[in-house]
């Protein structure tokens, strides 16, 4: 039996695969604990998950978008993030004694404490920014990456780290497989496993009983950090389905405040739960989130991916070109233009053929049991 000590920030898309491997690791007999936020962690790892608490620090750049994202990802959340939770991971090491560390990319506290102490430790990839590196083109990008990484590490280590923090020389399992990425890397410590699914906490108030089962059933989500950016793109959505009411229900997953007097074709809910409602749904309109889009994908649905920030025209991109969607401009696609490719995603099925041969290729890597696996292996 091993310990493991997941690093994670609160965000559901990070959150929600290291739960999912940290359930497979501990069926197979491991000990885990977390360093994290109780109030966020507690309802989805359940009352007997061991928590290392470090309180909740709000992320206050959602709104941004391009470059201005970027920065305010590493200035206002990243790097701020690591000074905030280093004293509770020093701690958790120093008590729980973990073999592994197991730190998300953007929890780099982490690594950096792993490489202070010595320990093993593992890279979780649960989005494509670091992975796919956008700006590796763009010098005066990445050497400013590099500079916020190295200051960090400096603050905590009293050096520049041995290791980019990001990605560890013993193990990085990316949450996605080269079939959708493109991306063929021989290295042994890379482990692509693909989406890693577990038990989430319930939604007791969505409407099952309004869905309609004699008419098609899109998706609509843009995830959590940017739903202040949606009402305009939701109104074009709303109107784009229009047309199509006659054969198409819809479920947007959004404040109501954000989708004022739906017509009685859509339905909208706050709180969805999204694994369960996936087997039902023939298409999805997302903003590129990978961990929402390789859900998708990983149930056979074609996607229309309208990229707001970070990795998200990342996966847009990989998605049009593997033949699993359409590509569209998050602010200029009109209602119009949303309506001709939702119709063309439900009509053609070359569209969800593309989608289940990513969904087989993501079956095949083995998702949270497959990265429990490599962590035992790590760890032993």
């Amino acid at each position: 039996m091993s310990r493991f000590l997941f690093v994670v920030p609160p965000l559901a898309a990070h959150a929600n695969p290291a739960a999912a491997v940290s359930r497979a690791l501990t069926g197979r007999g491991h000990e885990v604990a977390w360093v994290g936020s109780e109030r966020y962690f507690r309802p989805l790892l359940g009352a007997e998950a061991t928590v290392f608490g470090t309180g909740l620090r709000p992320y206050r750049g959602q709104r941004d978008r391009g470059l201005s994202a970027v920065r305010s990802l590493w200035d206002d959340f990243v790097v701020p993030f690591c000074a905030h939770i280093a004293p509770q991971v020093n701690g958790a090491v120093e008590t729980y004694r973990p073999h592994v560390v197991v730190a998300d990319q953007h929890a780099i506290a982490g690594s950096l404490v792993a490489q202070r102490r010595g320990l093993r430790w593992a890279s979780l990839a649960p989005t494509q920014m670091e992975q796919a590196r956008p700006f590796r083109n763009v010098q005066q990008v990445e050497r400013w990456i590099e500079g916020r990484l190295a200051a960090a590490g400096e603050a905590l280590l009293g050096a520049v780290p041995e290791h980019d923090p990001r990605f560890s020389p013993h193990l990085l399992i990316d949450f996605t497989t080269p079939a959708l990425t493109g991306r063929h890397d021989p290295s042994a410590h890379l482990a692509a496993v693909g989406p890693a699914l577990g038990p989430r906490p319930g939604v007791p108030d969505f409407p099952w009983a309004a869905l309609d089962r004699d008419r098609r059933l899109v998706l609509v989500t843009i995830g959590t950090v940017a739903t202040d950016l949606g009402r305009d793109f939701f109104a074009r959505v709303v109107q784009a389905l229009e047309p199509l009411s006659g054969r198409v229900q819809a479920v947007i997953n959004a404040p109501a405040v954000l989708v004022p007097d739906p017509p009685p074709h859509v339905l909208v809910a706050p709180r969805t739960p999204i694994p369960e409602l996936l087997p039902r749904v023939d298409a999805m309109i997302c903003h590129g989130g990978m961990s929402t889009s390789c859900e998708a994908l990983l149930n056979g649905i074609p996607l229309i991916v309208a990229p707001i920030k970070y990795d998200h025209p990342i996966v847009a991109r990989q998605v049009a070109a593997v033949g699993a969607g359409r590509h569209r401009h998050f602010d200029r696609t009109s209602a119009a233009q949303f309506t001709a490719s939702l119709e063309a995603l439900l009509d053609d099925p070359e569209y969800r053929a593309s989608a289940e041969r990513i969904a087989a290729s993501f079956t095949a890597a083995g998702g949270a049991e497959t990265a429990a696996e490599r962590l035992e292996r790590l760890a032993a």
